[in-house]
């Protein structure tokens, strides 16, 4: 079972051979055996990536909750109760994790000798139903699920655009008024935010990552739609402007999600106490960020 999650987090058998220190084909040989016992496929090769199968992703769930049992119990057993031990699997959006999802966990780090993490840093959302991570932070509305949710605080999205871009074109009053400007589009799966996202219609630039739509915006290529965090540092630089507050969407909620164990294990009950506090002071400090709106002078 182990060896089975090791291989659906880390994407391959090759990397999770590594991750364990054996050879790939006594990895999948050992996967074989269990599939044969099983009498199931949970995994459907090629040699691009793993995907689980149906049946795999029911196994997978169930064999998460397991082992997180069994860990528990053994750690109870051998008087380790009390420090929490293993591999955190922690995924969150790629410039958010690595802006403030990461120190948090290099300060857990320090505190915590026997935790070793894997942060995915991903602009797409990881199955955590399906065990590809303990614990996921997640920015927009969350749809119906099983999963449990911490919530962490609230982000804006904004509409911004360079001061040179509002000189060269005026500063837009209305929703309406942004046909008459170049746009700057994230081509990523932003959900609430993509929904929203009055930009992809006519834009003169379309970009796959947070920081180049950022640069774009600030080179006067276009305004965009981006989430506050993105944009915190260059409007309080002054290198862009908000456009359009009074138009502005309800902010996105943020969580922390993890799958609904009967006893959630130590290393993922310490993190989410660890990290929920510091994370939502984050969130506050990303609010009080000074955005005020254009001005049409």
């Amino acid at each position: 079972m182990s060896l089975l999650l090791d291989s659906v987090e880390a994407g391959s058998f090759s990397a999770a051979a590594r991750l364990r220190g054996l050879a790939v084909a006594s990895l999948t040989r050992k996967i074989g055996q269990l599939e044969r016992q099983l009498g199931a496929v949970l995994l459907i090769r090629s040699t691009r990536r793993l995907t689980l199968t149906d049946a795999g992703r029911r196994y997978v769930a169930d064999a998460r909750r397991i082992l997180a049992q069994v860990d528990e119990m053994e750690r109870e057993a051998a008087g380790e109760f009390v420090e929490p031990t293993g591999r955190l699997a922690i995924s969150a959006p790629r410039m958010f994790g690595r802006l403030h999802v990461l120190p948090v966990v290099a300060d857990f780090l320090r505190e915590h000798k026997g935790i070793n993490v894997h942060l995915q840093l991903l602009d797409s959302n990881v199955d955590l139903s399906a065990g590809a991570a303990d614990i996921a932070v997640r920015i927009g509305a969350l749809p119906d699920s099983a999963l449990v949710a911490t919530r962490l605080g609230a982000m804006r999205a904004l509409l911004v655009a360079s001061p040179a871009l509002l000189q060269r074109h005026g500063v837009p009053k209305h929703p309406r008024d942004l046909a008459e400007l170049p746009a700057v589009a994230l081509d990523i799966p932003l959900s609430n935010l993509a929904a929203r996202d009055p930009t992809g219609a006519h834009a003169r630039l379309s970009v796959t990552g947070a920081e180049a739509a950022i640069d774009a915006v600030k080179a006067g290529i276009g305004y965009a739609r981006l989430l506050h965090y993105q944009v915190a540092d260059a409007l309080k630089a002054g290198q862009l402007v908000p456009i359009l507050d009074a138009f502005e969407p309800a902010p996105l909620p943020v969580h922390a999600l993890h799958p609904p164990l009967t006893q959630l294990p130590l290393k993922t009950r310490r993190f989410l106490d660890y990290a929920s506090g510091r994370l939502r002071a984050s969130l506050r400090r990303i609010a009080r960020t000074g955005s005020s709106p254009a001005s049409a002078s």
